[in-house]
């Protein structure tokens, strides 16, 4: 299966990385406004294929789409430190139009994976652009809480001593600020979290949620002060969601889709747990908040349309 990476920046060329050394893909094609960069960048990651697996790796243009699955887009301004995923709407959305407008004239079968953030924003709008082509919305696609819900496993099976991969919790809703983190639906093994911590007599209260709580909401704020971006964490959800559909393993993550209702607020696009396969998403599942999940997420829909309403009334 091929795979294009639309941006040649640290988060597309590490996304490239990350699926060639997780055998998601036989050929990815690096497409770039500088050249030069994705050519040193698909040499580079080149180099690295007999330590891993056979893949051809090169840098090439939107024709290179032609008989590509997926295309992830990856281009656009990096976050700056103390700035919002949702400040840097007005920034990306104009380069959306051309990448989608380029990349489906060539292959409208194309499914695409945004990784530009802020991303729920710029999924939105693309999904709006990709309608023009004919192109449904389930073939298009947001990285969304893949990661945060992954920063949430990681920190909570830390605390408690178990593989997060055997930690069964989601975050949803914005991938930033008002992201929601579901408690009431965490599950270790199929155990409920409050039963495991009672089993295992693990001191957990108010204080150690906010502190996972906050590991989570603040990590990329946190690494961008230290180091100015962030990008392993992202290529690593963006090579899982493309292994994912390439086997069609039928997984499911918590990407962005647009929905017709989240709690009252119409028309938006979020994150919640989706069935991901062969065809792009696979549809939303059910999941059971408390109450108060319920005010947050609807909060966080309302802080997205509000942006999505702003962009479109320009």
């Amino acid at each position: 299966m091929k795979v294009g990476i639309i941006g040649s920046g640290m988060v597309g060329a590490t996304s490239a990385y990350a699926i060639m050394m997780r055998k998601a893909a036989s050929d990815i094609v690096l497409i770039d406004a500088n050249p030069q960069r994705a050519i040193a960048e698909a040499q580079d990651i080149m180099h690295a294929v007999p330590f891993a697996s056979a893949t051809d790796i090169y840098a090439g243009d939107y024709k290179d789409l032609k008989d590509a699955k997926i295309a992830i887009i990856a281009a656009g301004a990096s976050q700056k430190p103390g700035e919002t995923r949702l400040m840097l709407m007005e920034r990306n959305a104009a380069i959306m139009k051309e990448i989608i407008t380029k990349s489906a004239e060539v292959n409208p079968n194309l499914i695409f994976l945004v990784a530009t953030n802020p991303v729920d924003i710029i999924t939105h709008i693309c999904i709006d652009i990709a309608k023009e082509f004919g192109i449904p919305a389930s073939r298009v696609i947001g990285s969304g809480t893949t990661l945060d819900t992954a920063r949430f496993r990681t920190l909570l099976g830390s605390y408690i001593g178990v593989d997060p991969q055997h930690v069964h919790a989601y975050v949803i809703g914005e991938h930033g600020d008002s992201e929601v983190l579901c408690w009431s639906n965490v599950d270790i093994g199929g155990v409920s979290l409050e039963d495991f911590i009672a089993y295992r007599n693990i001191v957990f209260n108010d204080e150690v949620k906010n502190k996972i709580d906050d590991g989570v909401r603040n990590a990329a704020y946190k690494i961008i002060e230290g180091k100015g971006s962030t990008y392993y964490g992202v290529a690593g959800a963006i090579a899982k969601i493309v292994d994912v559909i390439n086997r069609d393993n039928r997984a499911v993550l918590t990407i962005t889709a647009l929905k017709d209702d989240v709690e009252g607020i119409k028309n938006v696009t979020l994150s919640l747990p989706h069935l991901i396969g062969g065809d792009g998403d696979l549809g939303v599942l059910p999941l059971n908040l408390s109450v108060k999940e319920k005010i947050l997420l609807r909060k966080s829909a309302e802080i997205i349309r509000s942006k999505i309403d702003e962009y479109e009334k320009k």
